[in-house]
């Protein structure tokens, strides 16, 4: 198959469908982490309608997610208010551009179509996801992971992870014993929780394959 995975910097996705023998490319507007040949740099709208047999789209989640509901107010806000997070209207419109991305990605010519997401306002937009959690898969993590499919069946778990339990609730490596992502605040937070982790990856590969 001809494969795009869009908005993908790390190329997991990308390598593990290649390593079953498909044609399969990733587009971001960062370079790869791994120095692909097989990497786009740039803007993935123009490359939506070369022929591809499968799009598996990983869209920005910062205005999509049920996350900091509290901006997309008026003000004045409770909170302390970074400098770089924009509030109220423009809030709005960024979230409106961000959904009508995701509904481009969606409508491809693609006859199948992945998009990924958290938890978030796509559902109104695209239906009910599939989900999956990467201990499902073989990491010892948590991160419930939402999947619209088009022309795509749910994904099988393959191997499952046992938690360790914390006054007897589930919690994985990935985790706190209170629950929460144990990554360190800092510059590279954000793209090391958005990596796709590589059991969901092979996954993808080997079933949609």
């Amino acid at each position: 198959m001809r494969v795009l995975v869009a908005c993908e910097y790390s190329g997991r996705v990308r390598a593990a469908f290649r390593a079953r023998g498909h044609d399969a490319w990733s587009c971001d507007l960062l370079p790869s982490d791994d120095d692909s040949p097989y990497h786009i740099i740039g803007d993935v709208l123009p490359v939506l309608g070369k022929g591809w047999d499968l799009v598996i789209a990983h869209p920005p989640c910062t205005y999509l997610t049920c996350a900091a509901e509290w901006a997309y107010g008026p003000g004045p806000y409770h909170q302390k208010v970074k400098a770089e997070t924009i509030t109220g209207t423009d809030r709005i419109s960024a979230r409106l551009d961000a959904i009508a991305f995701v509904k481009t990605i969606w409508n491809c010519p693609a006859p199948r179509v992945c998009i990924e997401n958290p938890v978030g306002v796509l559902s109104s937009h695209l239906g009910k996801p599939s989900a999956v959690q990467p201990h499902e898969h073989g990491d010892n993590a948590s991160k419930k992971t939402c999947l619209w499919l088009r022309g795509l069946i749910p994904l099988v778990p393959t191997a499952h992870v046992a938690p360790r339990l914390i006054n007897g609730r589930p919690r994985w490596a990935n985790q706190t014993d209170s629950g929460q992502n144990n990554l360190t605040p800092g510059l590279d937070r954000w793209k090391m929780r958005s990596l796709t982790y590589q059991g969901i990856a092979n996954a993808m590969a080997a079933q949609w394959g």
